[in-house]
């Protein structure tokens, strides 16, 4: 699977988990929810600051990448209110909708704007490398929001580890689900 269709999945999943939110039956149901959706769209970001947007910088000469990476601090800072949250917490539907809007903003920029261009401007193979280390990231990629942390390289490269180790030692210790 090539870079862009790998992200695309992701879309994909986490329009899923937003469906699924509205549809849950209990706050214990929705706050499950909420912890699965942090999960996926923390690593889904850390792996597009670290991998994605690096490439499509290069390759696009630029471009508007900046623009896109910027894109992603509202949705960190609605993440980390949403860690937040307690389950049953009236503030939550509110963020989950503040959410859903940003992400698919997000999406729709993604998807009709920089994936064509990388897509007409690089060859399937570089695709599909690229594509297999972001698969192969998400097993190290942080699972929780850090709106404050580098979102840039080379900064980046030495904080998402170190997020990493922190958010999956506290996911432990929370009881949190498990990637």
């Amino acid at each position: 699977m090539d870079a862009t269709e790998l992200l695309r999945h992701d879309h994909r999943v986490v329009e899923q988990l937003f469906r699924d939110y509205r549809a849950a039956a209990s706050d214990a149901q929705r706050r499950g929810v909420v912890e699965i959706l942090i999960r996926e769209l923390s690593k889904h970001a850390a792996l597009e600051e670290v991998l994605f947007y690096p490439f499509a910088a290069r390759v696009l000469d630029g471009g508007r990448v900046d623009e896109h990476l910027a894109g992603h601090a509202p949705i960190k800072e609605l993440l980390l209110q949403l860690d937040r949250c307690q389950m049953g917490d009236p503030a939550q539907d509110e963020l989950m909708a503040r959410l859903a809007s940003a992400v698919a903003r997000h999406v729709q920029d993604d998807e009709n704007e920089l994936m064509p261009q990388l897509c007409a401007r690089t060859d399937e193979q570089a695709l599909r490398e690229l594509g297999r280390e972001i698969d192969q990231g998400k097993q190290a990629a942080p699972t929780r929001p850090h709106p404050h942390a580098p979102d840039k390289p080379p900064a980046l490269a030495l904080a998402a580890p170190v997020a990493a180790i922190y958010d999956r030692l506290r996911d432990r210790m929370q009881g949190r689900p498990r990637t």
